[in-house]
């Protein structure tokens, strides 16, 4: 965000405030600040932490607990991130000149992209402060004003109440001037609360309950951190009764204790985390004990693998994610000491202290007894690199021994970095690191080098802290070997990462690797005492995973296609290559179908076979829809009665899906790109149903090649009312020089798009986009609306420019949709749009007897209609 108006608002060699330019933290995680500013007109300056600035609102009154108070918000310039800190006097004659406390601070998270929420006019978010806390809103006013309105408002947690910001001020000392005011008159400030208490806790005897387990006895709590058990990695899961299986999740083991009802939590290296994650402090604290001790692991999203960098994202304070604490163990619990309990024991207790309904951030790790196939199964399709089995009758006891085990669906290991090699080319920092791994022969044995999965944010982040220094002579035993190692620094074991790889090749050394993760809560003396160097991270919360098919490492391919061999494939219907493994004009096969009979639309009955068939019959249509495009999938490895996700990013396992290389918010990601039959079936083979596409090619990701708009009908808009105004969009865009085609969406709209060749910035296509839904809006206010909060979408059509932006997408044509009846996203012709029913008129069932009628795409020759963008 820009802080040039910040800057030219004020003059620095007079006021206090914090002059832009010094460069944002590293490694903390995303900050509010309310500060209560005495200017003209006293008021509550509300600020958010997205990227390197504080997003900035003024709010008159203050934020309020009342639900049913929607308080407004004025939007104002974007503030540095040091402003968070300021307090003091504002000199008068200044802007903004005033007294300025510092009313509450603290860390956030948003429900999904912060950036995207306020483009669409909604953020939700969650507050964990002292004064400030539980989940809130701001909603976009559509009223006119000079300056951008919101509502800010709480939502029904259990937060909620009568409390208002005035409330609040009990340790905020007055501004100066108001102090002397009222010492003159005699009359005191009144004061409240310094701070917002956490709901009632629960009471429950749960020592009486602990008490009755075998093994119990009386003991007291750790008051720091205690020494985890571990799991020993095998190749295959054990059988018996004996062992239960959970599910392994991504994220860090972290430890609960309470102790005289203090809650602090501890990594697995016993280095505290309790002010590092407050919302999981506060969640165990509202279980209600007087002292516990708990055993879990931290996790962001789903906790799936691939939500593992957004963990770390969130953390580090480059993203925003949920997070919670996975429980899988209790060893005490209100003064009774239960590690020796046998664990199907300790967990049923858990189970029982959490609830049917954990308190937010907190879930409990359920597990299957003794079917071991079948949790290597849920675990590969649910997308997790294995499971961690238990003995269910066994004490809890410190160390790594054989009564917990790993099984690992993916390749992936752990070595500590011992030196890196300069970088080539237009990188910077390092080019790779080495990596070794403990030899009792030799004590640290050279394992390879990483040199990709690094994001641009990452490479920043380790380049100080490899430094420049180092030796020529290796500090570790090298075995012979090919690998050029004669510009490489090394220094002895620094600290740890994890590694996906294809195994090894010749002397050991890894095969095709790929950073997975830099884990900075394992120490390099952890590899000494790991078993064939597994890590122990596992849980599985109770709430449904989202799944995901069984995968192994990939390394990703740059995307390097030309616009000729774009333009050639969108008029020939042929996909152009745009990676290394399809340079051959040869075709590629696809892969077997696994599980063709699992059903993916259970009210339809409608297996993956059917899906598969469809995508075959449809292929000639959706590949040039697609081609050379980055792409997002939505993927139901369980079929739509269960969890579906979107994916953007390349999943291990994928050798015919290729890669681009692409700048994101946070650094830099490798998404999908589908360029023939084989790679589209690939996915279909990972359970895709839906293919969005950019509205850009790979090799040219910054440039729109197509605008869409997407109508969206809210309650009371009828069908006809969806057709008409199609039509309108076409005879306004044709007035405007540009041709439009339309399809159906699969759902309950149609998206009208225009073709752009040459292709325009997207900086100029999404204000053209959203000025032209705006000028629908002011034609027809009664008809349109250009926002999505629903409340003002009711007998209105949404007209969503939002799919005209950088990274986003809308689905494709010939694309299936992920709904009852498995509908098809439709491409028309203008003068059969008045035949169709509905938007969801063409499903699995009737599309491919259209398919077999079409001589001619329904678009005609639009993949070569030459027409630019105009100037509104």
């Amino acid at each position: 965000m820009s802080l040039t108006e910040y800057r030219r608002k004020r003059r620095f060699d007079t006021t206090r405030e914090p002059e832009p330019g010094k460069p944002a933290p590293r490694g903390q995680r995303a900050i509010f600040v309310v500060q209560l500013h005495h200017a003209s007109r006293r008021h509550y300056d509300f600020r958010l932490q997205i990227g390197d600035a504080l997003k900035s609102w003024a709010v008159p009154k203050g934020p309020s607990y009342d639900p049913a108070v929607k308080r407004m918000a004025v939007e104002v310039e974007d503030h540095p991130l040091d402003y968070a800190g300021f307090e003091g006097e504002i000199p008068k004659g200044e802007y903004g000149g005033g007294h300025v406390a510092r009313f509450d601070t603290g860390v956030w998270a948003a429900d999904g992209d912060p950036e995207e929420g306020l483009a669409k006019g909604h953020l939700r978010f969650e507050l964990f402060g002292r004064k400030l806390k539980g989940r809130w809103h701001l909603v976009r006013s559509h009223k006119p004003a000079r300056q951008p309105q919101w509502l800010l408002f709480k939502d029904r947690d259990e937060f909620a109440g009568a409390l208002e910001a005035d409330d609040l001020l009990a340790d905020i000392p007055p501004p100066p001037a108001e102090d002397a005011k009222r010492a003159g008159t005699g009359k005191a400030r009144k004061r409240k609360e310094r701070e917002v208490e956490a709901p009632a806790k629960r009471s429950d005897d749960w020592a009486a309950a602990a008490r009755r387990l075998d093994g119990a006895r009386r003991g007291a709590a750790p008051d720091g951190p205690f020494a985890p058990q571990l799991a020993k990695l095998g190749d295959a899961a054990p059988q018996g009764e004996a062992w239960l299986h959970e599910l392994k999740w991504d994220g860090y083991r972290l430890l609960a204790t309470v102790a005289r009802g203090k809650v602090r939590l501890w990594s697995r290296n016993a280095i505290e985390w309790t002010a590092k994650v407050p919302e999981i402090t506060a969640a165990v604290a509202r279980l209600g004990l007087k002292s516990a001790a708990f055993d879990g692991e931290l996790i962001a999203g789903r906790g799936s693998r691939e939500d593992f960098n957004l963990l770390q994202g969130t953390l580090s304070g480059e993203r925003q994610g949920a997070l919670a604490l996975v429980l899988f163990d209790l060893l005490h619990v209100d003064g009774v000491d239960i590690s020796d309990a046998p664990l199907f024991a300790r967990k049923a207790l858990l189970q029982r202290i959490l609830g049917e309904r954990p308190p937010a951030h907190l879930a409990y790790s359920a597990h299957i007894e003794g079917a071991a196939e079948t949790a290597v199964e849920l675990a590969s399709e649910s997308g997790f690199e294995g499971i961690i089995s238990k003995r269910g009758d066994r004490p809890y006891r410190p160390g790594r021994g054989d009564d917990w085990r790993k099984t690992k669906e993916l390749a992936s290991d752990e070595y500590a970095v011992v030196g890196y090699t300069p970088p080539k080319g237009s990188r910077n920092g390092f080019g790779s690191l080495l990596l070794a791994r403990p030899d009792p022969e030799h004590g640290w044995r050279y394992a390879g080098r990483v040199g990709s999965g690094f994001s641009d944010a990452l490479l920043t982040e380790l380049t100080p802290r490899i430094g420049r220094a180092g030796r020529d002579v290796p500090t570790v035993f090298v075995p012979p070997n090919d690998t050029d190692l004669r510009a490489a620094k090394w220094f002895a074991p620094r600290f740890v990462v994890e590694v996906f790889s294809r195994g090894t090749g010749g002397h050991g050394l890894l095969r095709q690797p790929s950073l997975k993760a830099v884990r900075p809560d394992k120490s390099v003396d952890d590899l000494h005492d790991s078993d064939r160097n597994g890590d122990d991270t596992m849980a599985s919360p109770t709430a449904t995973p989202t799944p995901r098919k069984r995968a192994a490492a990939k390394t990703a391919k740059p995307a390097t296609a030309s616009a000729p061999k774009r333009a050639a494939a969108a008029r020939t219907g042929r996909a152009a290559s745009t990676g290394s493994a399809t340079t051959s004009d040869a075709p590629r096969t696809p892969p077997t179908l696994s599980s063709p009979e699992k059903v993916l639309f259970p009210g339809d009955t409608l297996t993956k076979r059917d899906v598969a068939d469809y995508y075959t019959a449809a292929m000639p249509w959706l590949l040039p829809e697609i081609a050379g495009r980055p792409q997002s999938v939505i993927r139901c490895p369980g079929g739509i009665a269960s969890a579906c996700f979107f994916q953007k990013h390349h999943t291990a396992g994928m050798t015919l899906v290729e890669t681009v290389r692409l700048k994101e918010e946070s650094g830099s990601g490798d998404y999908l790109v589908v360029n023939d039959a084989a790679a589209a079936l690939e996915l279909v083979q990972f359970n895709a149903l839906e293919f969005h596409p950019w509205g850009a090619h790979a090799d040219a990701p910054d440039i729109a090649d197509r605008i869409v708009f997407d109508l969206d009908p809210g309650e009371g808009v009828s069908w006809p009312d969806i057709v008409a105004a199609a039509r309108h969009v076409r005879e306004l865009l044709k007035q405007l020089g540009l041709e439009s085609f339309v399809r159906t969406t699969g759902g309950k709209g149609l998206h009208v798009v225009a073709p752009l060749s040459p292709g325009a910035d997207w900086s100029v296509v999404k204000p053209f986009a959203h000025a032209f839904a705006q000028g629908m809006v002011e034609l027809d206010p009664l008809k349109y609306v250009a926002t999505a909060t629903k409340k003002f979408r009711k007998d209105r059509i949404f007209v969503d420019y939002l799919r005209n932006g950088r990274g986003a997408t809308s689905v494709a044509s010939f694309s299936l949709r992920a709904r009852a009846g498995a509908p098809v996203s439709m491409p028309l012709r203008w003068e059969e749009l008045g035949r169709v029913k509905s938007g969801d008129a063409f499903t699995l069932r009737n599309a491919p007897a259209r398919l077999k009628r079409l001589k001619a795409h329904p678009w005609g020759d639009y993949a070569t209609l030459q027409q630019s963008l105009p100037d509104l």
